[in-house]
């Protein structure tokens, strides 16, 4: 069996809280990577029905487990993660300071597929998965993906987006 991997950016501004939980989306529905593959609405759906507890990796090596994801669930904009980095893991401590910094912005999935089919532009559309990890990252593959800071919920992490945006649009005007 091999084991593909999505990537996916954490927050710009991003926090760790009472020793390290996280929180965020490790996909989002509906938009392409730079693979060009897209996963569907409900991909999840049957692999976190059977209640398999999805590892929390470093860099996708199995070798280095740093911590815990309390909850994985989908939701109508993509999988959410939510967790706990494991700082009595000297790999865990360092993954909070790197995030804290700034240095790390990537999370990423490790799955397997079992339905897709071709779109019209040659890309995958993914239908089912089958989700094994969810591993923090240096290079995502979809920066559209975020994580927040601890107690953030869906619904403040995308009006902070959406808030950082309008900033971001700002900026570039004012430049031009």
């Amino acid at each position: 069996m091999t084991l593909e991997h999505k990537f996916c950016q954490l927050g710009a501004v991003v926090t760790v809280t009472d020793g390290a939980i996280i929180s965020g989306y490790a996909s989002l529905f509906g938009r392409s990577d730079q693979g060009g593959d897209t996963v569907e609405m409900g991909a999840y759906k049957a692999s976190l029905a059977k209640g398999r507890s999805i590892k929390m990796l470093w860099q996708h090596d199995p070798a280095q487990p740093i911590g815990v994801w309390d909850e994985v669930r989908e939701d109508a904009k993509g999988l959410w993660v939510k967790g706990r980095l494991l700082t009595d893991v000297a790999k865990g401590r360092e993954a909070a300071a790197l995030i804290e910094a700034g240095a790390i912005d990537g999370l990423s999935i490790g799955y397997r597929t079992v339905k897709a089919r071709k779109d019209d532009k040659g890309g995958r559309l993914l239908s089912e998965l089958e989700l094994w990890e969810v591993s923090l990252v240096t290079f995502p593959m979809l920066p559209d993906a975020r994580v927040a800071a601890k107690g953030d919920d869906p619904a403040a992490t995308m009006m902070r987006d959406l808030a950082a945006a309008f900033q971001d649009a700002r900026r570039t005007m004012a430049r031009t």
